[in-house]
């Protein structure tokens, strides 16, 4: 990402290339680099590394050596840098350049380039030793190995370069992910500028005595938080992963203005500890509108991810991508945490079943296009066959239900198929949808069920113990939910098995909100929960059995996709 780039992206689609160097000294005008390390990360996950050890044309002082472990042995055949130079300028890329202490390591990266005739790179930098100093004022040393034992990452190899590299990766993943919920720190740009905000370690003073002995006594529990004024009105509703950490955030002097203005109004603290995050987001939500606190926004956007619908409404229905769900008649599978991941199924849709890809204004022109010429589709806007097309469409349900040996059946079948005819391109490109099936791609989605219809009960894990939230058509039920006068939970679990009320009533405004933050919270957390579809049952006392005995989510067995994996193999050989 260079520096004619616009920044304003969201911060967890930020791409960054975190390099760490191992030199014979600290001075780039007398040393060089021994050893390069370079970590690549995209959506907030690693993704690529590389490493090299590098001649510096000199000997390695003793005291390098006692610190690294790099010897004058280890670096007599390796690469010079401009041997390396291209490969590591590809490596970086326009990715954000990031290190702990990054004048440093890009001094004698710069260096470098310069003496094998290379421009510098001038990408946007990032260094995480800045952003230690402003979010953890309270810690005597900022050292990399100070912040990760802070952070309780594990460094296997302290003082070398990819080791270095590798926990400073993710030392950032980490930082990344609490400004965003300490700070609301959502774009690049956001982030970049955080790391320039003038450092000042001391804390607030003049805190109201009550107040203060509220803050050293919060616990590291999730939960919600109440600032009150001395009239004892509730001035500022929040929530919580750690109630003891996010709370005593306001009281920094670098804490945003907006912090700084509730401390100053506030008195005392009150708290309600949650089991999960989960439930302190809905009770946060709720609280807000029914208290509606001075210094609330009303107005908490909670982004929806994307979609897979299939629109039931038209009598030829079709799939598409959207970034929203509704009641409107259509059938939305998700939420898929990426485009690309709902792209990927479509693909495979589109490319395994014959459902029409046109629109609906193409449609009514009532004329076969090419993707019916090659029998990519039924062509239903000339033949009208809606058998065949229902038939095809329910093919496409089962499949998005998780059940794929239709699917695999088709496209080996249309992979032998190419093959026959030396289409080995096609055939090609058909294994390629094969092995996404095989990986389980299309099961990144959240439901196996369309999200408008779906009849599941989440289990969460938290803190203290489990969460039940279920979701019935839409509507939203919590067991023992604070906000709520009565618990309707059982009842509306009861009333599922009786097939009676709650799977005929429309959801409303508020359940439409509790669907968005279930949603949203769930695909972040997925290893905190299982779902159970409802249809499997027969009675809510067989789910209970199974809630309590059974520990483990349905899967494909290993060996099932092992044997499929090895039919392809030979399939592809005998095609080559």
């Amino acid at each position: 990402m260079t520096k004619e780039n616009n920044s304003r992206i969201p911060v967890e689609e930020g791409c960054f290339c975190v390099v760490d160097v191992e030199t014979t000294g600290l001075s780039p005008q007398r040393n060089g680099i021994i050893e390069i390390g370079l970590v690549k990360v995209s959506n907030l996950k690693i993704i690529e590394k590389y490493n090299s050890f590098v001649n510096p044309g000199k000997d390695i002082p003793y005291y390098i050596t006692q610190l690294t472990g790099i010897t004058n042995e280890d670096v007599f055949d390796a690469p010079f840098f401009e041997d390396i130079a291209d490969k590591v300028e590809e490596f970086i890329g326009d990715n954000i350049l990031t290190a702990h202490n990054f004048s440093f390591d890009s001094s004698f990266l710069r260096k470098e380039f310069r003496y094998c005739g290379k421009e510098p790179v001038e990408n946007l930098n990032l260094c995480t030793l800045k952003l230690s100093r402003r979010l953890y004022p309270m810690l005597r040393s900022k050292s990399l190995g100070s912040v990760c034992s802070h952070l309780k990452l594990r460094n296997t190899g302290e003082h070398r370069a990819l080791g270095d590299a590798e926990v400073t990766a993710k030392l950032l993943i980490k930082v990344i992910k609490e400004l965003k919920d300490r700070y609301n720190i959502n774009y690049v740009d956001e982030l970049l500028s955080f790391q320039s905000i003038p450092q000042n370690i001391t804390r607030q003073t003049n805190v109201n005595e009550k107040l203060g002995r509220d803050v050293s006594l919060l616990p590291d529990a999730p939960g919600i938080y109440y600032f009150l004024n001395s009239r004892d009105e509730i001035i500022y509703i929040g929530k919580a992963k750690s109630l003891k950490n996010r709370v005593k955030s306001y009281f920094l002097t670098n804490a945003p203005r907006k912090a700084k203005k509730i401390v100053k109004q506030a008195s005392r603290l009150k708290i309600e500890i949650t089991n999960s995050e989960l439930i302190a987001l809905l009770m946060e939500a709720e609280l807000i509108k029914l208290i509606n606190p001075r210094h609330n926004a009303q107005l908490k956007k909670y982004g929806n991810k994307y979609f897979l619908r299939i629109t039931a409404v038209h009598k030829f229905p079709a799939a598409e991508i959207c970034n929203y769900f509704d009641f409107d008649g259509n059938d939305y599978f998700g939420l898929f945490i990426s485009r690309k991941k709902a792209d990927q199924v479509l693909e495979m849709i589109t490319k395994t079943f014959a459902l029409r890809e046109c629109s609906d204004a193409e449609f009514e022109k009532g004329r076969a296009c090419f993707l019916a010429e090659i029998e990519r589709c039924t062509s239903p806007c000339v033949n009208e066959d809606k058998a065949l097309y229902s038939d095809e469409l329910d093919k496409v349900y089962e499949f998005l239900m998780g059940k794929n040996q239709f699917a695999l059946n088709r496209l080996i079948n249309k992979m032998k198929d190419y093959s026959d005819k030396q289409k080995y391109e096609k055939a090609a490109d058909t294994k390629q949808l094969i092995d996404m099936i095989l990986s389980q791609t299309h099961k990144s989605s959240l439901l196996a069920e369309p999200v408008n219809s779906a009849n599941v009960l989440f289990e969460v894990s938290g803190s203290f113990g489990k969460d039940y939230v279920l979701m019935l058509a839409g509507k939203i039920f919590i067991k023992k939910y604070a906000v709520d006068k009565r618990d309707n939970f059982e009842e509306a679990l009861e009333d599922y098995f009786d097939r009676t009320v709650y799977t005929n009533i429309l959801p409303g405004q508020e359940d439409m909100e509790k669907m968005k933050i279930t949603l949203n919270w769930l695909i972040k957390n997925r290893n905190k929960v299982r779902i159970f579809y409802l249809k499997e049952y027969a009675s809510k006392t067989e789910l209970y059995l199974l809630l309590s005995g059974n520990d483990s989510a349905s899967s494909v067995p290993e060996a099932s996709i092992f044997d499929i994996r090895n039919f392809i193999n030979e399939e592809v050989q005998e095609m080559q």
